[in-house]
């Protein structure tokens, strides 16, 4: 489990297209230290295992249902990427429960900067918008945000100088995708809710 609260900003080194998968290599010296092969690394909030590590580096499979849910497909040599390691049994939980399981991807539609802080727009894919409210918690790239407005297919959050300074969202363009997901807790209480209605969604 994750925070969404990135540890630092990493980049691509390497990437390997392998026919339905890609493996990646990925250079982030403060989530590689003590890492050991089968370790968890969210990635652009996508959970990757580690498949190897040496130095600064590490390198992860990317199968091909991830690659066609997230964001990930899209990364080159020298794309910089939010990383995070899981959160130890007892750490304060500085975010919101994050599996690293990614509900789909948005697109950067605008962005509004002010003197202290940022109004960042992203679309939001149908199937997801009844989960997203607002001043709810929501996952953007691995990074744990509030909502401030919600809209049937888009929201806004507001970006503080330190998310903009150590997060890719700092450098996101309109058109740009993002990989979201939505508050685990809001899909269970869902279930539960069509359970005791006799029906099973």
């Amino acid at each position: 489990m994750f925070t969404g609260i990135v540890e630092e900003l990493g980049e691509v080194t390497a990437v390997e297209f392998l026919g339905d998968a890609s493996r990646f290599r990925l250079r982030g010296p403060v989530v590689t230290e003590g890492a050991q092969h089968g370790d968890s690394i969210a990635v652009n909030g996508v959970c990757l295992t580690v498949v190897e590590h040496e130095g600064d580096e590490f390198t992860a499979d990317v199968m091909a249902e991830t690659l066609d849910r997230s964001s990930l497909g899209a990364l080159t040599i020298g794309s910089r990427v939010n990383l995070e390691r899981p959160t130890a049994v007892g750490a304060r939980l500085g975010g919101h429960i994050v599996q690293g399981h990614v509900d789909g991807t948005g697109e950067i539609l605008e962005r509004k900067p002010s003197e202290n802080w940022e109004i960042v727009k992203i679309s939001l894919p149908a199937a997801l918008s009844r989960y997203v409210v607002e001043k709810g918690s929501i996952t953007v790239d691995g990074i744990s945000l509030t909502v401030v407005d919600a809209g049937p297919d888009h929201f806004t959050v507001s970006l503080i100088p330190t998310t903009l300074a150590l997060t890719t969202l700092g450098v996101k363009q309109p058109g740009d995708p993002v990989n979201l997901e939505v508050d685990v807790i809001a899909k269970y209480v869902e279930r539960l809710l069509a359970a005791g209605q006799g029906t099973d969604r």
